[in-house]
């Protein structure tokens, strides 16, 4: 199923049978915990983070759109959006530093084990993405996630797509195909 939002100048692919999940604001930002991505803190690199006690999930400052499989609940894609005064993914670092940091400071719980198992650049269109693989092990369950990364519009584009790890082998070519319909465009 196609997300084309031409506002916020992205679209990716997702699987039939994944629903939207309804984002809710933020509501007592008295209780967000900023988050550092480098040694040398900038506007695109701190994510405001929330733990939402009622549903164990974290909700990302930024977050655009949520989509989830209605049974099997590890298995969803998420955007994110943050502004920046970067002008380019590579500005950050090399894609092996800025996907750990990311990893683990942002896309997982402090209390999961997390381990990068790749991570490399790509061109699409002239525009420089960081795509990445990850897990993230809890006591119950491991995750096994992919994400994309990029730079454009003034702001920090984050794709982030995974599984349990017990159905990576079924879902993985599934996963790969999202992050890999990821693109932005430029408005101008």
């Amino acid at each position: 199923m196609p997300v084309i939002d031409r506002k916020a100048g992205y679209s990716f692919v997702y699987p039939f049978g994944w629903q939207v999940r309804t984002l809710h604001p933020v509501k007592n930002h008295a209780t967000l915990t900023p988050l550092i991505l480098c040694s040398a803190p900038c506007a695109c690199c701190i994510h405001l983070v929330m733990l939402n006690v009622i549903e164990q999930e974290v909700s990302v400052q930024g977050q655009d759109k949520v989509y989830k499989d209605v049974i099997e609940p590890l298995e969803s894609v998420s955007i994110n959006m943050i502004p920046t005064t970067k002008e380019d993914i590579r500005d950050l670092g090399p894609p092996d530093q800025v996907a750990e940091a990311l990893v683990r400071k942002v896309l997982s719980p402090p209390t999961q084990k997390t381990k990068l198992i790749e991570a490399k650049e790509t061109d699409i269109d002239g525009r420089a993405y960081y795509t990445f693989e990850f897990t993230a092990q809890a006591p119950n369950f491991t995750r096994h996630a992919l994400g994309t990364i990029t730079i454009a519009n003034g702001k920090f584009y984050t794709l982030a797509t995974g599984a349990n790890e017990r159905r990576w082998d079924k879902m993985k070519d599934r996963l790969h195909t999202i992050v890999d319909s990821f693109k932005i465009e430029t408005k101008v």
